[in-house]
């Protein structure tokens, strides 16, 4: 089963929150990102970005759970 991203982000600061929010939801998450983009602490040309991917059968309502904004 391929795993699907629902969102791209500059950094694992940003990913690992995101993380947090599907993971409170009940949504299995992992996280891809190169390695030479942490190990530099480089952000730029694809270098530090790290993609959120869920299950295909999740992928609906995480990207609904991301697009409403924090209350």
């Amino acid at each position: 089963m391929a795993w699907v991203t629902v969102a791209t982000t500059a950094g694992m600061l940003p990913a690992q929150l995101l993380k947090s929010v599907l993971e409170s939801a009940g949504i299995p998450v992992i996280l891809r990102y190169e390695s030479i983009g942490q190990v530099c602490g480089l952000t730029m040309d694809g270098l530090g970005e790290v993609q959120i991917r869920v299950p295909p059968e999740c992928a609906q309502e995480a990207q609904e759970l991301l697009e409403t904004p924090p209350s």
